[in-house]
């Protein structure tokens, strides 16, 4: 009989490393990662579906990694392009030059979203265009 104390059974999420997904679940989160803005934008903050999956899935393999990183980074530059042209076009002078790149951006963020899905899905790696590196 040894006096050392008997270990717990560990429980899952406590601790233990998150086992890395099988190529076919990456490439199906990294495809969610790039349509969540679109549901994510029924409640006003489009950033919020890519920064929940980045924070719960970062872990579990490079490809998903990668893919929720620049979908969060394309969704914090389109945050903050929406904001400075909003208080842009607040003068009156101003929104004959803003509303169109208002409009050119939203069409733009959907375009590029769709590619990068579909990139996605195909296995690729994708990057956004224009888009800076602030999570990685």
């Amino acid at each position: 009989m040894t006096d050392q104390p008997q270990q717990p059974e560990p429980q899952p999420g406590y601790g233990s490393p998150q086992r890395p997904m099988s190529p076919q679940d990456e490439k199906t989160w990294a495809t969610l990662v790039h349509l969540s803005p679109f549901a994510s934008a029924v409640v006003g903050m489009p950033f919020l579906g890519p920064l929940v999956i980045y924070l719960v899935l970062r872990d579990r393999g490079p490809f998903i990694r990668h893919h929720t990183a620049q979908a969060l980074n394309f969704q914090l530059v389109l945050l903050v392009a929406y904001v400075g042209l909003g208080l842009l076009s607040l003068p009156i002078v101003t929104l004959i030059i803003t509303v169109p790149l208002l409009i050119a951006v939203a069409i733009a963020s959907v375009v590029f979203q769709i590619i990068a899905a579909v990139k996605a899905n195909n296995g690729e790696w994708y990057r956004y265009p224009m888009t800076p590196d602030w999570v990685k």
